[in-house]
């Protein structure tokens, strides 16, 4: 089996994701992924995407991720895995999709605008 390169993304980070056949190694950074990311949750979410696919111990994947907080970084892993087990076996896109794997969260920060302290807020108003 060849390389499987995607990229996932969330927010404002970026997940380069290389899927080889193994036997179920993650490394982010060219770290261990519960060294990268000691939150169970986050591993959870990494993990999901293999289990749900049953293929946690088949495949090894190799993740470069920049940007961004640790969340956005997990999600766009999750994202970036999910689309290589759609390229490596189309027919898990259908289960894949119903578990919401494949969406790509467009929820990005709001740019601050111009006459106001942030995107939203204003400046302090004075009547008198």
């Amino acid at each position: 089996m060849e390389m499987i390169n995607t990229v996932g993304r969330r927010k404002t980070s970026v997940a380069r994701v290389f899927t080889r056949a193994g036997k179920g190694m993650i490394m982010v950074n060219n770290k261990l992924y519960t060294e990268y990311f000691p939150i169970e949750e986050l591993q959870y979410k990494i993990r999901l995407p293999l289990e749900t696919a049953e293929m946690i111990d088949k495949l090894d994947v190799n993740a470069n991720i920049q940007g961004g907080g640790v969340r956005g970084q997990a999600e766009a892993l999750m994202l970036g895995i999910s689309r290589a087990l759609c390229k490596l076996n189309p027919e898990l896109r259908a289960t894949l999709k119903s578990k919401g794997l494949l969406k790509r969260d467009p929820r990005m920060v709001e740019r601050k605008k111009p006459g106001q302290k942030k995107a939203r807020k204003r400046f302090q108003f004075s009547k008198r």
